[in-house]
């Protein structure tokens, strides 16, 4: 039903799946740059596209609405929310015979600026596997998010500039809302500003937060793109909202002063969840380390890893 050719490719619809590289015809899951380029023709959501054109400017798209099926090349194909960013969709692919569920990034747990995630019961899964490693079992969201809130008043207590670095679409959304909902005034950098205003024109409550304009009201945090680097006056203190701070040592090479472990992508112990969910007669995972392929052949699923060693071949 799909093959790999330096990416996934559904073989009988001739359909790219989150290439980086320009495509006649593709399915983007989200509009993340890693997974998208300038291709042909696209098929994604609504909120999707208009990500896809503000980041690399006016495409042909055929938009997608969740739980709604389309025809495609002999294949029926429904978006169906992934939990990550604005307008994220799983993916699945069905040929009469056999139903095929690309994640693409997902999150179980439910967001606060996207439509949560859901899962299709599927014959085949390809399962984006990041954190596919015991080590990185998150704590509950309940408490990352008391541990940042304390964070941030205590730095704000000190007269300090909380700055939090936050990926422009997505994750500067997610603090933003779960920041404002909680009494915090939030101001934003330009980049993460424009991706708000889309976020706004979808629906979505961000709570109220201002544009960044080189000066910081007391009391205020700031939300910058990852490495972005602001002179103003006063003590600044670097936060970095990530998975990878599950490791003690990601502050020291995210170079922030607090490295909270909020994440937008499923953990460990989300990932098996998520396979149990979906109950699929083989797993392919991407992106994640091969350990996990061994546990789920552990449990009992047929799996494999997915990327160069598989390439050529037809599932």
């Amino acid at each position: 039903m799909f093959h790999w050719d330096g990416g996934l490719k559904l073989t009988k619809a001739d359909l790219a799946v989150d290439f980086r590289r320009r495509q006649p015809r593709a399915f983007i899951s989200h509009a993340h740059t890693d997974h998208m380029a300038r291709h042909a023709y696209a098929l994604c959501t609504a909120a999707t596209a208009a990500l896809y054109h503000f980041r690399l400017g006016a495409r042909p798209v055929r938009e997608m609405a969740y739980h709604e099926p389309i025809e495609w090349g002999g294949l029926r194909l429904t978006a169906y929310p992934a939990g990550h960013c604005l307008g994220s969709a799983m993916l699945l692919a069905e040929d009469g015979r056999e139903r095929l569920l690309y994640t693409g990034d997902f999150k179980l747990d439910a967001p606060a600026s996207c439509d949560a995630a859901e899962l299709p019961q599927a014959d085949l899964l390809v399962i984006e596997s990041t954190y596919g490693r015991p080590d990185y079992r998150l704590p509950p969201r309940g408490e990352v998010l008391a541990e940042l809130f304390e964070l941030l008043r205590k730095t704000l207590q000190r007269d300090a500039v909380p700055v939090i670095e936050a990926y422009s679409l997505g994750k500067g959304q997610e603090v933003t809302r779960l920041l404002t909902a909680e009494g915090f005034r939030v101001a934003q950098h330009e980049q993460v500003y424009q991706i708000s205003r889309i976020y706004q024109s979808f629906g979505v409550d961000l709570g109220r937060f201002t544009r960044y304009r080189g000066r910081i009201d007391p009391e205020t945090v700031l939300i910058v793109p990852p490495r972005t680097r602001i002179q103003f006056a006063g003590r600044q203190v670097r936060f970095a909202v990530t998975g990878w701070a599950r490791d003690e040592r990601a502050k020291y090479r995210l170079r922030v002063d607090h490295a909270v472990p909020l994440s937008d992508h499923a953990d460990y112990d989300d990932l098996l969840e998520a396979v149990a969910r979906v109950n699929p007669r083989k797993v392919f995972c991407t992106h994640g380390p091969e350990s996990f392929v061994d546990r789920l052949c552990e449990a009992g699923f047929e799996a494999h890893p997915l990327g160069r060693p598989t390439q050529g071949r037809l599932f």
